[in-house]
């Protein structure tokens, strides 16, 4: 699966350009985004695709320097999982 990345949002399409996955992450402070939700399609699940958005998500903030705030269920249980990649989380 092809993943696009945008400045607060990271997403997937199917070959037929139907949106299929995301993950955003608006900025509320100056370099400070807060992850508030992943989607997934239902005939997606399961198949490791919001672990690889919020991968992918976790690089692009990192990368641009900023810090994060998960507020989203699925992104706090993700950074639970990925202590490695705490490093960019804030309380």
């Amino acid at each position: 699966m092809k993943y696009t990345r945008e400045p607060n949002r990271v997403f997937a399409e199917d070959e037929k350009g139907n949106f299929m996955a995301e993950v955003t992450f608006p900025e509320h402070e100056e370099d400070i985004v807060t992850i508030d939700h992943t989607y997934v399609d239902p005939s997606l699940r399961g198949q490791g695709v919001a672990t690889e958005l919020m991968r992918h998500a976790y690089e692009h903030i990192k990368a641009n320097g900023k810090k994060a705030r998960a507020t989203c269920p699925y992104a706090i249980s993700w950074f639970r999982r990925n202590p490695e990649a705490k490093d960019i989380l804030i309380s």
